[in-house]
């Protein structure tokens, strides 16, 4: 595994993202969100902390969920020192003091306003929430980073023309807004995924944004929700995989970072991503 710095923290380049153990598919014809959910006890979960830890994985990006929370709290407790950045919930912005001191909790490293938080008031002339809202943040959790999470290109251009002053950026690697301006988190709505698809073409628009961004980027939908590597042989996956790497690192800077999303129940995700991670780093050298 590779490491790089993160305002002074030493941050696997290869981290995990949350929407799998939320319930959040991408790909409800392969499984849908609430046989994760099923699927996802706190037993779980703590198992798949412990395997990213043996993989070399020391990073994660949980969502500030009540129930993800409580799971991370007998972590702590058992001395568990993973780093987390976390994802903002939707269901709980309204009570930014709560919602931040439950995840002050477990002593995150970083904040970020969550994709679809950002975008619908991006798309519905209401940025000045988005600010409002890192303030509030900022006051409840001082000492922490806090960083903008978006789908689209667009904001990552405006954040950066305008100056919008937030620590790092989680910028989505396909667009998910397509279709649905305005609408909010299916957290909220209850809307499933299942009529989103991601366009191949939405990447290179999203890594061209993001080329002079001089702050710290972490980028996800690595592999579009798992619908591009859905009914593919072992061997197609671990090339489409690799070719994901490499596009994706060799397009960003150097300390920069990158998340995948992992249902472990029907076949060991973590560990394939992880090796084929490391034997394309090793080739690089």
């Amino acid at each position: 595994m590779q490491y790089i710095d993160f305002y002074g923290h030493k941050l696997s380049k290869l981290i995990v993202g949350d929407n799998p153990y939320n319930g959040h598919s991408y790909i409800p014809e392969w499984v849908d969100g609430n046989e994760m959910r099923l699927h996802y006890t706190e037993e779980r979960i703590l198992a798949d902390i412990k395997q990213m830890e043996e993989l070399g994985i020391n990073t994660m990006l949980p969502l500030a969920d009540p129930f993800i929370i409580r799971v991370l709290q007998h972590y702590r407790a058992a001395g568990g020192k993973m780093n987390f950045i976390f994802q903002t919930y939707g269901p709980m912005m309204d009570v930014p003091k709560v919602t931040t001191r439950l995840m002050m909790s477990v002593d995150p490293i970083g904040i970020y306003l969550s994709g679809t938080y950002v975008d619908v008031r991006f798309e519905t002339g209401r940025s000045q929430e988005i600010f409002d809202m890192r303030e509030k943040l900022l006051e409840f959790a001082p000492n922490v980073k806090i960083g903008l999470g978006t789908h689209r290109p667009d904001v990552i251009r405006t954040a950066e023309d305008e100056g919008w002053n937030f620590d790092f950026y989680m910028a989505c690697l396909y667009n998910g807004r397509r279709g649905r301006e305005g609408e909010e988190s299916g957290f909220i709505t209850g809307k499933t995924k299942s009529d989103l698809y991601f366009l191949p073409s939405d990447r290179a628009v999203m890594l061209e944004a993001l080329k002079d961004v001089k702050s710290p980027i972490i980028a996800f939908k690595l592999f579009a929700g798992g619908q591009m590597l859905v009914g593919k042989s072992d061997e197609e996956r671990r090339s489409l995989i690799r070719d994901v790497y490499n596009t994706v690192f060799t397009s960003l800077k150097p300390d920069d970072l990158a998340v995948m999303g992992i249902f472990q129940k029907y076949r060991d995700q973590l560990t394939e991503n992880v090796s084929i991670f490391e034997e394309w780093a090793e080739e690089q050298k």
